[in-house]
């Protein structure tokens, strides 16, 4: 996402929104296929040069795709579409744990507990079986990618490219700047996305080993990420039901912020399965922070949009540093 944020707004300027979501479907399946070749080989640097360019696609589908939303319609009901957006995006994340800790994990504890105690060739033959298994679920997920990309490329939705020169809001204009670094507020609303994607990636990615490090087994534990992301598809689900008729985007977001400060603290304080379930409610708090906070964000870029867009989704960023600061205190800290 860092990398690639910045081309992708060069990238957008030449294909436009519609054309660059369909681009970065495209790109995102070529490093899916990737892991064909890296399952059978065992090669990790080719899993993560498939990983890398599956971040490409993404970069450039993220880039087109929020403000694409964002300025379909009236901006004051954007995070209610973005919200539609989430449970998609929603959906997929509850779902795919599931199906691939179906296919991955069935037999996960008794791997773990018995590949210490085999030789090297069966060790490795027990680990080739273990990394064939994503041949399918990849070559599935290839030929969806590229069903889509061709799809949308091919759909009749309105080939936007940009918001006007300004941007009339409930009580402002805002005049179109020279640089995107006169908008303070998007520059808080980049830098709040960096700290929030950190925090909602540790909510998700840490809560399996958090359960594992008290003594629950990965078996059970591998549910627990996908119970974070149904706590997401409800605050989705609230987002559609509320904004903007009964509730505003800043409010939603105001909302957001102290519930996850809540959760937070009550999951420092209690301990077992209901500091899980606390951490699992961080992802109910965390659901309408990413649809509420790019409408408030860009509001007013205007022709700077596609600029903004990349800043904000280098912001994305912080879902790769943050998560490595946690790691280190809590090796630290043995907590």
């Amino acid at each position: 996402y860092f990398i690639m944020a910045i081309p992708s707004a060069w990238v957008l300027s030449k294909t436009g929104y519609k054309k660059g979501i369909s681009l970065g479907l495209l790109v995102m399946s070529v490093g899916t296929f990737l892991f064909i070749p890296a399952a059978f080989d065992r090669n990790y640097l080719l899993f993560l040069t498939g990983l890398f360019i599956q971040g490409m696609g993404l970069a450039i589908l993220q880039t087109a795709a929020n403000p694409y939303v964002t300025i379909l319609g009236p901006r004051n009901s954007a995070a209610k579409r973005m919200s539609v957006m989430g449970i998609c995006n929603g959906i997929a994340g509850v779902s795919a744990p599931l199906i691939l800790g179906a296919i991955m994990l069935s037999d996960a504890d008794h791997i773990s507990d018995t590949i210490q105690s085999l030789d090297l060739a069966a060790k490795d033959a027990v680990l080739d079986q273990l990394a064939h298994k994503v041949i399918v679920p990849y070559l599935v997920m290839m030929c969806v990618l590229l069903l889509l990309a061709v799809m949308v490329f091919f759909s009749s939705l309105p080939d936007l490219n940009s918001e006007p020169d300004s941007d009339e809001t409930d009580s402002i204009v805002l005049p179109l700047r020279k640089s995107i670094l006169q908008y303070p507020h998007f520059i808080w609303g980049a830098v709040t996305l960096f700290f929030y994607v950190g925090v909602e990636v540790i909510a998700i990615d840490t809560i399996i080993s958090y359960a594992s490090s008290i003594g629950i087994r990965l078996s059970t534990g591998k549910f627990f990420s996908s119970l974070t992301l149904v706590n997401m598809l409800l605050g989705y689900i609230a987002g559609i039901l509320l904004i903007p008729k009964y509730l505003s985007q800043e409010k939603a977001l105001k909302i957001c912020a102290v519930a996850g400060i809540c959760f937070s603290l009550a999951a420092l304080v209690t301990g077992g399965v209901t500091s899980i379930v606390f951490i699992a409610f961080l992802g109910l708090a965390n659901s309408l922070i990413w649809p509420s906070m790019w409408p408030l964000a860009t509001n007013g870029l205007g022709t700077h949009m596609k600029k903004g867009s990349a800043l904000m989704i280098m912001a994305i960023g912080g879902g790769a540093v943050i998560p490595l600061l946690y790691g280190k205190l809590a090796d630290t800290y043995n907590a």
